[in-house]
């Protein structure tokens, strides 16, 4: 994998490498770097497989990052290409020419996170949260607990427990009255 990153060093901007393990690595480039690095992983490193496009809130930092990741199935290795994006208007380029399967990512990513993906199939049409006109609520700032008490009236009848205590009780019942 040296080998690899090595060549990626050699090409681009790369701030940050991190080997998660003997068969995974993870290097950080530039956004508008990141479609031409997944381009030559594929074309001329054998990384033919796409295995996932996710994001990650950075609220504190201002960005969101970004992370694709893929599989060179002959040499079984995984390679994360990650980026940062400002959250203000955050948009990235569309990867999906390169692989079908990132458009269905990035139409998840825009509409969880408000990450645009401009010229995406389908990027603009709801994905599974049909008719909703919130924050999107993956985003830090999205306050659940709040939006579930304004949305959904409280159930009669239901309890909180204390997972430890309530645990005591259901495996250890004839132990737990003993302590009593």
């Amino acid at each position: 994998m040296q080998d690899i990153v090595d060549k990626i060093r050699s090409r681009y901007d790369v701030s940050e490498v991190t080997e998660q393990r003997e068969n995974l690595t993870f290097v950080t480039v530039e956004k508008d770097q990141v479609v031409p690095l997944l381009m030559q992983m594929r074309d001329q490193e054998g990384f033919s497989h796409f295995v996932l496009l996710t994001a990650v809130d950075w609220i504190e930092e201002g960005v969101f990052q970004l992370t694709y990741i893929l599989n060179h199935p002959g040499k079984k290795v995984d390679l994360g290409i990650r980026a940062h994006i400002n959250r203000e208007h955050a948009s990235m380029e569309s990867a999906h020419h390169l692989w079908q399967q990132v458009a269905t990512y990035q139409r998840e990513l825009k509409e969880m996170f408000g990450i645009d993906f401009p010229g995406s199939p389908r990027v603009d049409e709801e994905f599974f949260l049909e008719g909703w006109d919130h924050t999107p609520p993956m985003r830090r700032e999205f306050d659940t607990k709040k939006f579930s008490e304004q949305t959904y009236f409280p159930r009669p009848g239901s309890k909180s427990y204390d997972p430890r205590e309530y645990m005591k009780q259901k495996l250890y019942c004839d132990d737990y009255e003993e302590e009593q």
